[in-house]
């Protein structure tokens, strides 16, 4: 893999990382629970037909302590507005995996011109309680990665501290975006999403991993029986809970094929 250009811009006066790869149509991706320490296999292979533009969320790794001073989920929502026009990415194709798929549906309902297409990855958002989600933040740390991926050694290898990173801020940073993904879905990622599902008028792929420990399946159907516009469920064999990274390539073919 070769790495993406590196931009930085400025949100609530914090300084925020911008990946930027590839050529073609603009894809947005978000990630998923636990950001992206590092660039990953999923996003070349959406670079090899895309422009991909990959913003931090606050807080998660590229994006400082920027959720410190967001206090509602209004601010979340207007920080990450804010985040997606600096990136360039107004009007452009949309796709996010757990946390950040539920932050892209978020934009999708909140500003439907902003989005052309969305695909979204297992998100967060809606609560059942005759059928719950698994809580990642009450996990002991050494069972997360099982939870998150099918093959625990890939979000193990993730979350591995790369040779010359500093070895105490490392896992701060690590931390800090369990945090900030705490402060937008805590308690057990129920923001009332559902209620804002029938904004939704952009074409949605939804994209689920068989072996999902997080999101039980039936999540799936209630996110395409809430979205107004067209929903198409792709499920992906052998992936967890962050498909993307368990089936790169798998996932990579099916949002580029639905946003072509």
């Amino acid at each position: 893999m070769s790495e993406p250009e590196t931009l930085t811009v400025e949100v609530n006066g914090f300084a925020t990382r911008i990946w930027r790869k590839g050529s073609g149509p603009k894809l947005g991706f978000l990630a998923g629970f636990g950001g992206l320490p590092r660039w990953v296999p999923f996003l070349d292979e959406l670079a090899s037909s895309r422009t991909v533009i990959v913003p931090s969320l606050p807080g998660f790794p590229g994006g400082d302590r920027g959720h410190s001073v967001l206090d509602t989920h209004l601010d979340w929502l207007l920080t990450l507005r804010e985040l997606l026009m600096k990136a360039g990415l107004e009007g452009a194709d949309l796709a996010g995996s757990s946390v950040g798929a539920s932050m892209a549906a978020e934009m999708a309902a909140m500003w439907p011109h902003s989005v052309r297409r969305l695909a979204l990855i297992a998100p967060f958002g809606l609560f059942d309680e005759a059928d719950p989600p698994t809580d990642p933040w009450a996990q002991r740390a050494d069972a997360v990665p099982e939870l998150m991926c099918a093959d625990p050694e890939i979000w193990k290898a993730l979350k591995a501290v790369p040779e010359g990173a500093n070895s105490v801020e490392w896992p701060i940073e690590q931390t800090r975006a369990s945090e900030a993904a705490a402060r937008i879905f805590w308690p057990l990622g129920n923001t009332k999403l559902e209620k804002r599902l029938k904004l939704i008028g952009a074409p949605t792929l939804l994209i689920w991993g068989e072996k999902d420990a997080i999101m039980p399946r039936g999540y799936a159907e209630r996110f395409a029986k809430g979205i107004a516009g067209q929903s198409e469920l792709r499920m992906i064999a052998g992936a967890g809970h962050l498909a993307e990274l368990d089936k790169p390539v798998e996932v990579a073919a099916a949002i580029i094929g639905w946003t072509n």
